[in-house]
């Protein structure tokens, strides 16, 4: 049963593509927050590159002008956290979060200390209402040039059941963050089990830029284990708690 916390963000999320990518464990293990240990599926370590829309955020309650529908590419990993009193909180760490507007960045920053960073973005999206997605991109302008993740739907959508690899990069509940302290923060995350598709054409292409450097990118520039697009949901994310 999830604890009863307060909501600080709700949103939409809505037409993600999500890459995933096997990773030497090795490679993670310096970015790995106290309390939580490294999420394998089938002994492989993986990390994703998830990009999304934004829809009607609201901050408190308030919604923001200017500040309300964006786009938003981020690289994550996979963590959990043992709790004798709770089944194992299965989780994400964000190691890069790109927004396109600069309070964005700074609120989440200042907030849970999470990696964003703001730059020029730009994505192609089904339009409003639709419910089979085309070709789905979202692109982003670092020093390199311009950056992508695209992917298009293949076959009709479902939702992932359990032993799925799908279920494991999607059904991700719990967020946790290192402080510059060292400590750790949990923060929840609800939305309902996504619809999704398995992807084809799916690309991630750095344009000679980085997401985040060293053998992170390495991994990526291999072609995705996994590539799924979803639907998408209201979400809502939790007040950060100290975990550690």
């Amino acid at each position: 049963m999830s604890d009863v916390r307060r909501s600080f963000l709700t949103a939409e999320w809505r037409w993600l593509v999500m890459l995933t990518f096997e990773v030497d464990p090795r490679a993670l293990t310096p970015l790995i927050p106290a309390g939580t240990v490294l999420d394998l599926l089938d002994g492989r370590a993986l990390m994703s590159v998830v990009g999304f829309r934004f829809v009607s955020t609201r901050l408190i309650g308030l919604a923001i002008p200017g500040h309300r529908d964006f786009d938003e590419v981020n690289l994550r990993f996979y963590v959990r956290r043992e709790d004798p009193r709770h089944d194992p909180r299965r989780g994400v760490v964000f190691v890069r979060e790109i927004v396109p507007r600069r309070a964005i960045a700074i609120v989440a920053r200042l907030g849970y200390n999470e990696p964003y960073v703001s730059l020029p973005m730009r994505s192609s999206t089904p339009a409003p209402g639709a419910s089979v997605p085309g070709q789905i991109e979202y692109a982003w302008k670092a020093a390199g040039g311009w950056n992508r993740i695209t992917a298009s739907a293949a076959g009709a959508p479902s939702v992932a059941g359990p032993g799925d690899p799908a279920a494991f990069v999607t059904e991700r509940y719990w967020g946790y963050t290192r402080q510059r302290n060292g400590r750790t923060i949990e923060y929840e995350v609800l939305h309902p089990r996504w619809r999704l598709w398995h992807a084809d054409e799916a690309t991630l292409d750095l344009g000679g830029g980085t997401l985040y450097g060293g053998e992170l990118d390495a991994a990526l520039s291999a072609p995705p284990w996994l590539a799924l697009i979803a639907d998408g949901s209201a979400v809502s994310v939790s007040a950060p708690r100290r975990l550690i």
